[in-house]
């Protein structure tokens, strides 16, 4: 199913409620219902989905779907998402539970302390992008502006996110057998919609996928630092 519908990009003449430039910060948590050490991030994450100076998503990934759960939620493609930051980060290692903070720190999820020190880190460095969004027939219109200080645009991704805000699992097998455990802003799609540069504004027309709760992400190509972000509600 495709999200946008893009439209040429224009300047000025945009009327919005606006996602600062100092917007909310990303925090992505990879997870699996069959790892025994993700309860305590999973319930952190749920604290922090509460916030609204963060935009928290769970992506849970397969990899641990051989020990004898195999995760509802479980996508490949979060599975190569989270490889692909470890690329990006010089590393061939991954694990569960990890937080990747603003696209370039990675934290142990049960460390909450150091997420919360990179997540205060990054509220106070101001987003290069800015992006402002404004209800639509059929969902919502956005704009993404680079506001930052320095004229050397990177070349980024513009992505959408659906996600599921909360549901409950009973794990029946593997290491986590017998736990019922509340999931919180379950992702369903990360679908990378454009390529921009930056040099002009980025204009689409996002269409609701259903009931679900949808973001914004604007991200420095290669899985790098996320540069602007904003919930469509």
């Amino acid at each position: 199913m495709r999200h946008l519908s893009l439209i040429a990009a224009l300047a000025g003449g945009f009327a919005a409620s606006a996602a600062l430039a100092d917007g909310p910060v990303v925090v992505e948590l990879f997870t699996s219902q069959g790892c025994s050490s993700c309860p305590p991030a999973d319930a952190f994450l749920a604290e922090l989905a509460n916030r609204d100076d963060i935009i928290a998503l769970a992506l849970h990934v397969d990899y641990w779907d051989y020990i004898g759960w195999a995760d509802t939620f479980a996508n490949p493609a979060f599975t190569a998402r989270q490889h692909a930051y470890a690329h990006t980060a010089g590393s061939t290692v991954v694990y569960t539970p990890q937080m990747v903070i603003g696209g370039v720190d990675h934290v142990v999820g049960t460390q909450p302390m150091d997420v919360v020190d990179r997540i205060t880190a990054h509220r106070e460095a101001a987003n290069p992008v800015t992006v402002e969004a404004v209800p639509a027939q059929g969902g919502w219109q956005v704009r993404a502006s680079w506001t930052g200080a320095s004229t050397d645009m990177p070349a980024m991704v513009v992505q959408v996110v659906t996600y599921l805000p909360m549901q409950e699992v009973e794990i029946t097998r593997g290491e986590n057998a017998g736990l019922s455990t509340a999931y919180h802003n379950i992702v369903q799609s990360w679908q990378a919609v454009a390529e921009w540069s930056g040099a002009d504004a980025f204009e689409a027309q996002v269409t609701a996928a259903g009931d679900m709760p949808h973001v914004v992400i604007v991200q420095a190509s290669g899985h790098g630092a996320i540069l602007g972000a904003a919930r469509l509600d």
